[in-house]
Parts: C-alpha cells; structure tokens; sequence
C-alpha cells in the first residue's frame, strides 16, 4: 500500500521515534524532502515565485493536515513555502510524518 493511501492514526507517545535507517528508507518514498541532522523531523522547501503560490502551498498543506489530524511547522513568504514535521508525542519520527509528507506532495505538485 502506498504512503498517499494509509492514514495517520494518533501517537500518543510511548514508542521510541524512527531510527534514521528507517526514515530513510522512507525518505525515498517522498521526493523534495530532506532529513534533519538528528534525523528527528523532515522538511520541504517549495520554491513558488511569488506571494500567492506560496500562500496556497501553505493552504494546501494545511488542508492535508487538518484532514490527517497531523500537526507540521509551515511558513512562507514571497515565492517559498517550507512545511516541516515530525511527531511531538515522540519526539521524532514516525510513520505518519512520512504519510502526511507524501500527501502533501500529491496536493501541491499533483
């Protein structure tokens, strides 16, 4: 089953976060984004060209993680849009971060 048809299901903690081995297998299943150095969360950097492209990147990503109950940092200003994740109840990264990011790629690059 791919990453754009599961679902993020709560994590209320008690499991230990992915190790970078497994997020990076991952990683390979979601094209744009980067590990971080700790390889605790993962980050998309969109390059859009002005104000209003990055705005609906944004809105975008928020509409998948309302949709997902998932919770990333977005921020953006005049042709970027930069949307990074990771589990909180974790802190670090589990399945479900790879599954939103794979979403978002689907509803910004279709």
């Amino acid at each position: 089953m791919s990453l754009t048809e599961k679902h993020c299901t709560p994590c209320q903690g008690g499991i230990d976060p992915m190790t970078r081995d497994a997020a990076e297998r991952y990683l390979a299943d979601v094209p744009g984004w980067t590990l971080s150095d700790e390889a605790t969360r993962i980050t998309r950097l969109f390059k859009t060209g002005d104000f209003a492209k990055a705005q609906a990147v944004a809105n975008n990503a928020g509409d998948v993680a309302e949709q997902e109950d998932h919770h990333p940092d977005i921020r953006f200003g005049y042709g970027w849009c930069e949307v990074e994740i990771h589990t909180h109840a974790i802190g670090g990264l589990h399945e479900n971060d790879f599954i939103y990011a794979a979403k978002v790629n689907e509803a910004v690059d279709g």
